[in-house]
């Protein structure tokens, strides 16, 4: 009798665990690595204190989906973003982050919710024509993204620089045929470009279209497609359900609708 006594308060204290974790998982808060600076996309507003955009649309469904009670969003930018998420800082990366080989080594990435091309902005006073007018001038980028490796790769195939790398800092990269500059954020790159400190600035499409006005042009050139997904730690806890949420997401119709919600 002991025996079986001690093995029901065993089973009896297991099944108080169970569902003291069963509840604490469904009061969880879905953390989402988010931008505040692109309009439509992710945009934090001062004045609400409150974010809006396709991906914080995205995150609140996407937490609703997998079972969470809430969401919080959290702002990373392109050079904080992967480290967020690596430590823990983040469960969820929705930031324009572009599924990229490089990045699946850490990530795991859901099938894409939005695709884009990566291009180049500038001055109408410029006069430039193509990337061919490149040659020896300054373009901007934003640090943490991957336009610069891509815009590297495409004004080599250009022959417009050599593959010796001059100098290279946190600040710019000199090629032999180009000066790149790096900034922290987009905003930054949109007064450099303003100011002629830059001559171009080297971002995807849909990012542009937040600093885009009448005395600005896109040249006629696609320096890379670009998919978004949502980014989780590689064979973490939460790769699959996300992974399940989005593409189900994207069978019902609901990326669809909140695209040309922002778009």
């Amino acid at each position: 009798m002991r025996i079986l006594e001690k093995l029901g308060k065993a089973v009896l204290c297991a099944l108080l665990v169970l569902a003291l974790l069963g509840a604490a998982a469904g009061a969880e808060t879905l953390r989402v690595g988010v931008r505040d600076d692109i309009i439509n996309f992710g945009f934090y507003n001062e004045t609400t204190g409150k974010y809006y955009g396709l991906e914080i649309d995205l995150a609140a469904e996407l937490a609703q989906r997998i079972g969470c009670d809430g969401v919080e969003y959290i702002t990373v930018t392109p050079d904080t973003r992967k480290d967020m998420l690596l430590n823990g800082e983040v469960d969820v990366v929705i930031a324009t982050y572009s599924i990229a080989e490089s990045r699946e080594e850490n990530f795991d990435f859901s099938a894409p919710y939005y695709e884009d091309d990566t291009i180049i902005m500038v001055e109408k006073s410029t006069l430039f024509g193509s990337i061919r007018d490149l040659k020896d001038k300054n373009i901007g980028i934003v640090n943490g993204t991957n336009a610069g490796p891509l815009l590297a790769q495409k004004l080599y195939d250009e022959g417009i620089i050599t593959d010796v790398v001059v100098e290279n800092t946190d600040t710019f990269t000199q090629y032999e045929g180009a000066y790149v500059t790096k900034t922290e954020r987009y905003e930054d790159l949109d007064a450099l470009l303003e100011t002629g400190e830059i001559d171009a600035a080297c971002m995807d499409a849909c990012i542009a279209q937040t600093y885009m006005n009448d005395q600005r042009e896109f040249l006629d050139v696609s320096i890379a497609h670009q998919e978004y997904g949502v980014a989780t730690v590689k064979d973490s806890a939460f790769s699959a359900p996300v992974a399940e949420a989005v593409q189900a997401m994207l069978d019902d119709g609901t990326i669809e609708r909140l695209i040309d919600k922002w778009n």
